[in-house]
């Protein structure tokens, strides 16, 4: 399990796996929920390259980033082995 703490954005935290090059149990604490609940649910099993190629750099109003931005952060620091 790994664990990445958010930059600017509504949630604090995310919580996911990666086994064998694929997204599993991914989590957010904090942030919209049902949103947040739905992108996990439609990325789960997904590829980490596919999940970050359709996600990064998507915004949220008029911030620079969003969760699911994040979330492509995350997976990169974890794929680096930086988390």
């Amino acid at each position: 399990m790994h664990t990445f703490n958010t930059r600017g954005t509504c949630s604090r935290q995310i919580n996911f796996d990666i086994v064998d090059g694929n997204v599993h149990n991914v989590s957010f604490v904090g942030g919209c929920d049902g949103n947040l609940k739905a992108i996990s649910k439609l990325i789960e099993g997904k590829p980490v390259d596919w999940v970050v190629s359709v996600l990064e750099g998507n915004t949220c109003g008029r911030r620079t980033t969003s969760c699911a931005d994040q979330l492509t952060q995350a997976l990169k620091a974890a794929e680096a082995g930086e988390i």
